[in-house]
């Protein structure tokens, strides 16, 4: 069996990216908590307007000219809203995944309330006139698709 097969662009079996709007000032926000908290790495970052986000987005038939949920990619599968925010929280060290609590409400009430906070992000924090870039610092944390990661799961390069 292909260990590539149904996978995006570019993505590896045990990949986890991390998609997310990079002209929104609440995901840019969202992208700094997730490099500083994710101290194993385990999470690459890749913004929605990226070449590689984008494909990532037409792999699994979603819009890539709005965008209005965060999206997590762990090998083949995607997970979107709430969903997504509770896999990445469930992976990041203590105390951040006590927030999994959430996973006892209602899948349709977490989507409700996330939908809510997702449709009002520009109204709420404001957006960038631009696609934020990451720092020098900060560029081995987002996904390359045509740069692998080294086989131990840093992120070298």
């Amino acid at each position: 069996m292909d260990p590539h097969a149904g996978l995006a662009p570019g993505v590896g079996p045990d990949d986890r990216i991390v998609l997310f709007d990079g002209v929104c000032k609440l995901c840019a926000v969202w992208a700094r908590f997730l490099i500083r908290h994710d101290v194993r790495r385990r999470f690459q970052l890749a913004t929605v307007q990226s070449p590689e986000g984008e494909a990532i987005l037409e792999h699994y038939g979603l819009p890539t000219d709005r965008y209005d949920t965060m999206a997590v990619i762990e090998g083949p599968n995607i997970y979107t809203k709430s969903s997504a925010f509770l896999r990445i929280m469930r992976r990041l060290p203590f105390p951040w995944p006590v927030a999994c609590v959430g996973w006892l409400l209602p899948r349709a009430l977490r989507d409700w309330l996330y939908d809510r906070l997702a449709r009002n992000r520009y109204a709420l924090f404001g957006r960038h006139d631009v696609c934020l870039m990451p720092t020098t610092d900060h560029k081995a944390r987002f996904f390359r698709g045509d740069a692998r990661r080294p086989a131990d799961g840093s992120s070298e390069g």
